[in-house]
């Protein structure tokens, strides 16, 4: 049972009686109501006239605004300075209920008529789906859903969705609200709604705002690492002479090294014999065209994902704005419907930097998932050796590994159901010293393996295996099955199972990733009272941003806040506060510490140091 409160999500002065309600109206114009006295219209306007009256109400009431989708409205009240505390998205809360197992019994009687106007939630459309592939030993990074959860989405057109009448809103507000009472854990879920809410209002505010973009200092960037830019067509000089190197070594003048294809049937001729031009694989190979191969692969990754190309398009008046997709894969956590804002690399970070006068508070929580794992399993001695900012450090501490590196590949094996290797070496430790933690990912794969359904903490649960998988299952189980029939089997009731096993710490991090981040735009309310008049203004952050401390990145368990630098040590203490709340909101009193590596600089890239 989740003790947080869903009235301390988001904002710190809402009347939690009030809500209204903003749809279609008549004669085109837009509608507003309190759905407590749906026959009560509060206003009738033009669109164009929505900003003032939003800007009333907010401002006498703090209500929870109801729609259906807040790129449709919020976007446009941001541009027209307008700011709100609190929301409900139809949409986003609709795609969480009709799929969760503690709504299952609400819906059973009768509650699961989603209405044919609700547009799907942005992870729905994928709802049948495959497995997510173990991830190579030498995998760098843990807890990476990115081969099931796809980090850049297909836009969609926000201004093309039909408006839809208030008295429908309502109605659907009412079968939302019914749910949740009528589910196994109505706290845990109102929070959950609360947290998801808020963040959609965050991934427009972070689009309004921008990341602050040094466009000179990029250039340098790229003219140090690719040389001049090239001609429209060509590659730049230091690509075309490392493919000169590759192409020498290989002994193939017209190997295109952008195919992979191409590039394979190249290196196997040369005695490689390689399965994909991975850099994993690549790096087991001893041969002079491997490390030439690698740059130049490395480098085509700059040009194509973060070139000039890429800074024309996307940093415009000194900020880079990407649209952010929250909900936008199974597990809850945010996708990108472009520019690439979830990966950039190390060597462009050097162009995120403060305007005059600000600074940036830049924050990740130290390994997320193995603390949100101890906190859902209760599990007082894993939570024992998290204390700390270093986790892997406080598992050698215990006596669990012996060293640092044993650790992270213990705790990658324990996430992904590691049987081989090191990890699969690794993995029975920790099942001695943490049974219940581990315990907790192992009835997650089984359940998985068994093609059922896993939830996370606060109730968004995992999709269902897909009817090709389904399959594969019953055609095991046919009397006529071969022995591939049910060797296949195994294999992808693995697959799934290691992707349920995961998908429950995963999601339950994002889950505490949203509250941290609702939680700290509140506390960013109250910061921005204490600015002077002489702080320099931010104009390009538009003007609800321009003079107040602001949430301008996100990465699933990092952030940042550009604040004029006056604030800058309260920011920073807001950051850890609110990261404490939001362990509090979803564990309680129970004794796990959720850490920041935290930090004050002028670039982020001055933040990896």
């Amino acid at each position: 049972m989740v003790t947080g409160a869903a009235d301390t999500v988001g904002g710190g002065r809402e009347n939690g009686r009030v809500r209204i309600v903003v749809g279609q109206g008549e004669r085109g114009l837009v509608r507003l109501v309190d759905p407590a006295h749906p026959a009560e219209t509060l206003a009738l306007v033009a669109r164009h006239e929505l900003p003032r009256v939003v800007h009333g109400l907010e401002a006498s009431g703090h209500p929870r605004w109801v729609w259906v989708d807040t790129r449709e409205w919020y976007p446009a009240l941001l541009e027209a300075g307008v700011r709100v505390q609190r929301c409900r998205d139809l949409r986003l809360a609709a795609a969480i209920l009709d799929r969760s197992t503690f709504t299952a019994r609400a819906r059973e009687h009768g509650r699961n008529r989603r209405p044919s106007w609700m547009p799907p939630g942005p992870a729905e459309a994928g709802a049948e789906a495959s497995p997510a592939a173990p991830p190579p030993t030498t995998h760098s990074t843990l807890f990476d859903l990115d081969e099931f959860d796809a980090a850049e989405v297909v836009a969609t057109d926000a201004q093309a969705t039909r408006l839809v009448d208030v008295d429908a809103q309502i109605a659907e507000l009412a079968r939302q609200d019914a749910l949740v009472a009528e589910s196994s854990d109505p706290g845990a879920l109102r929070l959950l709604l609360a947290a998801e809410s808020a963040g959609a209002l965050i991934a427009a505010e972070l689009h309004t705002a921008g990341l602050p973009w040094h466009r000179a200092v990029h250039e340098e960037v790229l003219a140090a690492e690719l040389g001049a830019r090239p001609a429209s067509g060509r590659k730049p000089e230091r690509m075309e002479a490392l493919a000169a190197q590759v192409r020498e070594a290989l002994d193939a003048a017209s190997v295109n090294l952008d195919s992979q294809a191409d590039l394979l049937r190249a290196l196997r001729r040369a005695g490689i014999q390689a399965d994909s031009t991975a850099k994993w694989e690549l790096r087991e190979h001893e041969h002079p065209a491997i490390e030439p191969l690698l740059e130049y692969k490395r480098l085509a990754r700059l040009l194509s994902a973060n070139g000039w190309a890429w800074l024309d398009e996307w940093v415009v008046d000194g900020r880079f704005r990407p649209e952010y997709v929250p909900g936008g894969t199974a597990t809850g956590r945010w996708a990108t419907a472009g520019g690439g804002a979830l990966q950039l690399p190390k060597n462009v970070r050097s162009a995120v930097v403060a305007d005059p006068g600000w600074t940036l508070v830049v924050a990740d929580a130290a390994q997320l998932e193995p603390r949100v794992l101890a906190g859902m399993a209760r599990d007082e001695e894993i939570a024992t050796a998290s204390r700390g900012l270093d986790f892997y450090r406080g598992l050698v501490d215990a006596g669990v590994v012996a060293t640092r590196e044993e650790a992270k590949y213990a705790i990658l094996g324990a996430m992904y159901g590691a049987t081989t290797g090191e990890s699969g070496r690794l993995v029975p430790r920790l099942a001695r010293s943490y049974p219940r933690a581990m315990a907790l990912v192992d009835r997650a794969a089984r359940e998985g393996e068994r093609g059922g359904t896993v939830t996370t903490l606060l109730g968004r649960s995992s999709p269902l295996p897909s009817a090709e998988w389904r399959a594969v299952q019953a055609r095991a189980s046919e009397p006529e099955a071969t022995v591939a029939d049910e060797r296949r089997a195994r294999s992808t009731a693995r697959d799934w199972g290691r992707f349920t096993r995961n998908f429950v710490v995963q999601g339950s991090a994002a889950e505490w990733s949203l509250c941290w981040m609702a939680g700290l735009r509140a506390r960013l309310d109250e910061i921005a009272a204490r600015v002077t008049a002489e702080t320099p203004t931010a104009a390009a952050s538009g003007p609800v941003f321009s003079r107040t401390p602001h949430l301008v990145y996100f990465l699933h368990d990092e952030i940042i806040v550009h604040t004029p630098r006056e604030v800058a040590d309260d920011v920073a203490a807001a950051v850890e506060a609110a990261a404490r709340e939001a362990g509090t909101l979803l564990f309680g009193g129970f004794p796990v510490e959720f850490p920041l590596d935290l930090a004050i600089v002028d670039s982020y890239a001055m933040a990896d140091g």
